[in-house]
């Protein structure tokens, strides 16, 4: 089995960890990893890494995402989404949208996100939802995240006493969807969760590409190869043979680029990722053994 990304369409209730153990047993290998977890209730893109793919994903985590979220309007619950109780309501149903607009644009641009209290995040040694769990209250700190794109693409729908819409949200790692849905519920004064998440983006991997779980066997199971799947998210910087040579034995070579990071290439194989160090070149990570 070569070595390279997978693109998983993830099905809702499968835990990513559940996704990797398949991919572990399908691809006949134990070095299987993922670039981001997704909840078990969110669907979509999932990046999986096979073999030496797991050394790509390391730069693959901080890469932008895209979603498509329902939010709904009118209660917190306990998770920030709808796996969790209901905290608290209110009658959302009067809102309009362009009073939903006008609280979004708040969230929009650089901004401070407490992240929710079930997140993996580790407090005191210990996960902050396995705290939550066990009855503990938890408070996390703020951070910076950036939300490139917050936008209503469905007509409000009044459900009951609550208001639903779905939105496209691109932002930057780390951002916790059912957070913006809680912050923006808060802003309105109603509350708010998140009912649906599907991922359809991360970095310039779209879910398009991606394979059902169902369906997945040995034998169609789809590698995108190393040397493809890092140009397609990286500057690609051609290597001569030699400096082919010097990378895999560690050595700088002379060279520039133009991002901090860049995938280094020889031949329609990736050797190394490099970024630059003054006026030469140095590995990050290599890929391959000199042979």
């Amino acid at each position: 089995m070569p070595a390279g990304l997978v693109f998983i369409d993830k099905p809702q209730g499968w835990t990513s960890h559940d996704v990797v153990a398949k991919l572990r047993g399908i691809a006949g290998t134990r070095r299987v990893g993922h670039a981001g977890t997704l909840d078990p209730m969110a669907t979509g893109l999932l990046v999986i890494g096979i073999d030496a793919g797991t050394k790509l994903l390391t730069f693959l985590v901080g890469a932008n995402k895209t979603y498509e979220a329902r939010i709904r309007l009118g209660a917190n619950t306990v998770t920030d989404d709808a796996e969790g109780d209901i905290t608290s309501t209110a009658d959302a149903s009067g809102l309009t949208r362009s009073q939903i607009e006008v609280a979004l644009e708040n969230l929009r641009g650089e901004i401070l996100q407490v992240p929710s209290s079930v997140s993996a995040i580790k407090v005191g040694g210990q996960r902050a939802y396995a705290k939550v769990r066990g009855g503990d209250e938890v408070k996390l700190a703020a951070r910076p995240v950036t939300i490139h794109r917050f936008e209503i693409i469905s007509d409000p729908e009044v459900v009951d006493e609550f208001i639903d819409f779905n939105a496209i949200i691109e932002c930057s790692s780390g951002t916790y969807v059912r957070a913006l849905a809680r912050d923006l519920g808060a802003a309105l004064g109603v509350g708010g969760h998140l009912i649906a998440l599907r991922r359809n983006q991360v970095g310039n991997y779209s879910v398009a590409e991606a394979q059902l779980m169902d369906s997945l066997t040995r034998e169609n199971l789809r590698i995108t190869d190393l040397a493809e799947a890092a140009i397609s998210n990286f500057e690609k910087y051609d290597l001569t043979e030699q400096d082919a040579i010097d990378i895999r034995h560690g050595k700088r070579i002379s060279g520039s680029i133009r991002t901090e990071i860049a995938a280094a290439v020889s031949n329609r194989e990736l050797i190394a990722m490099i970024q630059q160090v003054g006026d030469k070149l140095k590995s990050v990570v290599v890929f391959a053994e000199d042979k």
